[in-house]
């Protein structure tokens, strides 16, 4: 086990090489998150500074907890070369659209349908570990669900599905959600949100239940 108060060159290669990163926040009470990410959606801006563009989802935890408390944890895994796990912890701040520095930094990413937010890290402490019981596995490419169903998706009825999932926390804390240029919400956009084309895919399995109803 190695640490650091920054991001070293090397581990910022071992960055840049992972597809896939761990995000975890908790607010005082309630729930542990923890949520997978991948979709080329982060950036060392410093040694002591990472962004990174988070787009719609089911959920919008990370947001909540940071309301409560700033703390965020990122972790990186080698699942092929030599073992590793690398984890940075620090405080975080979330960016919105309609934000002043949310044009600045969304540009540092490629176009990702519907992005939410920026959240920005600064670094306190960097551990390294062994990494020995990661598994191997073979990276073969990005999902492109979750970009597909968000370039189909109106803009009323993405804001009805934000309103609906992404304003309140699993233990019911505000997200602090904002959205730039919105009309009123009704309900009767809610007839414009479009179905998922795969009816097996957990994570939007409410249309199937609007759908039998």
């Amino acid at each position: 086990m190695a640490k650091h108060d920054h991001i070293t060159p090397k581990l910022q290669a071992f960055i840049g090489e992972q597809p896939l990163f761990f995000v975890a926040t908790a607010a005082p009470q309630g729930r542990v998150n923890v949520s997978p990410k991948g979709m080329d959606s982060l950036r060392v801006l410093d040694p002591h500074r990472v962004v990174w563009l988070n787009v719609t989802g089911s959920g919008n935890e990370t947001a909540a907890h940071l309301l409560q408390t700033p703390r965020m944890t990122l972790m990186w895994c080698a699942f092929t070369g030599a073992p590793n796990i690398l984890r940075v912890y620090g405080t975080a701040r979330m960016i919105q659209p309609p934000d002043a520095e949310w044009e600045e930094l969304s540009r540092l990413f490629p176009p990702l349908p519907k992005a939410r937010q920026v959240f920005d890290l600064q670094v306190e402490l960097v551990q390294t570990s062994c990494g020995m019981s990661v598994p191997l596995l073979d990276y073969r490419g990005e999902r492109d669900d979750l970009n597909r169903w968000a370039t189909k998706m109106p803009g009323p009825a993405l804001r009805l599905f934000r309103k609906k999932f992404n304003t309140r926390s699993i233990d019911d804390f505000p997200t602090g959600l904002r959205q730039a240029g919105e009309a009123p919400l009704s309900p009767e956009n809610t007839e414009t949100m479009p179905r998922p084309s795969t009816p097996s895919r957990p994570r939007f399995a409410f249309w199937r239940k609007k759908e039998k109803s």
